[in-house]
């Protein structure tokens, strides 16, 4: 269960070319020569995190799919995959210089299922809002013994409670579907990716002024800093509605607009900073323990070869106001089951 860093003992179609990055950055430094090679493999999988998920969680757990075979197999796996992939913000060391509120904690205010179809040519990814009430089972801890369960509790405060593995049993019971796979992208090193890249390009669509997010833009085209991308996947208040909702649409566009740059970049042709670019990703990378390695993310990217843009579609799960509370949100029952039993 508890957290690991290896090393010592940093949504939509274009999210198989993130995973795919490290692989890449692993082919330009084999141009560096065998010891330096040798040295980047070592740094760059030493970067990456991990957790024990599946230990932690035991049997009870929904069924996974009899064909479903591991990440690390050789020719690339083809099954049907499912993976909770959460953007963390902690706030406090690295995210809390980076601005973002006075809110203590790690905290999780990205989710989406990312569900991959047999052959792994389409794939729907669903975003959940933080904001949704859910019933938060019983989590082990890292400190010991277990956590109380919750009829009514918002989405993110699984990973609060429990980190990643209360956020893997949180959505396995909200969705009756295993999560084969677990993948984490700390919201400083996305910054950090930002920077590395020179920077991002967006459009808006209103004018954004948020003072908790610290991110004041007029509508219209800009090219973002880490820090001010940062601003715009955190930003909520600075929206005309506020809500999370609105939220997730914005943080869509910018994951759209910074895969495109990463695959328009000339990454492949310039391997200096492919492995720089490599180094921020696999640095903001926290994962289950069967995607722990270059190896195996490079085997998943692989398995991604036939994925195209237009095969991805992209989802927010279906939701109504709470009854209880106007600032929160419910699944739409029938709507959201049909959802789920369609990725099943």
């Amino acid at each position: 269960m508890a957290e690991r860093t290896k090393g010592s003992e940093d949504g939509t179609g274009g999210r198989k070319r993130v995973l795919r990055i490290a692989a890449l950055a692993l082919a330009g430094a084999l141009l560096l020569g065998g010891a330096a090679a040798a040295w980047a493999y070592q740094h760059l999988n030493g970067n990456i995190r991990s957790v024990d998920i599946d230990s932690a969680l035991g049997d009870n757990r929904p069924a996974r799919p009899a064909a479903t075979p591991s990440a690390g197999e050789d020719p690339p796996p083809s099954g049907p995959l499912n993976l909770l992939v959460l953007g963390s913000d902690s706030r406090s060391g690295a995210n809390g210089k980076l601005g973002g509120g006075d809110s203590e904690g790690a905290r999780s205010d990205t989710a989406m299922v990312v569900h991959l179809d047999a052959g792994r040519k389409a794939a729907t990814v669903v975003s959940i809002p933080r904001d949704t009430l859910v019933a938060r089972p019983a989590c082990p801890l890292a400190s010991g013994g277990t956590s109380r369960a919750s009829d009514s509790a918002m989405f993110n405060t699984a990973y609060e409670l429990g980190g990643p593995v209360c956020a893997v049993k949180t959505v396995e019971a909200l969705t009756g579907i295993r999560m084969d796979h677990y993948l984490e992208v700390d919201f400083a090193g996305f910054a950090k990716l930002v920077d590395t890249l020179g920077g991002v390009t967006v459009t808006t669509d209103t004018d954004i002024d948020d003072d908790k997010s610290h991110l004041h833009l007029d509508a219209g085209t800009h090219t973002l800093d880490g820090k001010q991308a940062l601003g715009l996947a955190r930003t909520r208040y600075g929206l005309a509605g506020g809500s999370d909702l609105e939220r997730i649409g914005l943080q869509q566009k910018l994951v759209k607009a910074l895969l495109t740059q990463v695959s328009d970049d000339g990454l492949l042709t310039d391997p200096t900073r492919m492995y720089r670019v490599a180094d921020a990703v696999t640095g903001s990378l926290t994962t289950d323990t069967g995607l722990d390695s270059l190896t195996d993310l490079a085997n998943l990217g692989r398995s991604l070869r036939g994925l195209q843009a237009d095969a991805v579609r992209t989802v927010t799960l279906p939701v109504v106001p709470a009854p209880t509370d106007p600032d929160r949100v419910v699944p739409k029952q029938a709507q959201a089951r049909e959802l789920w039993e369609s990725l099943r």
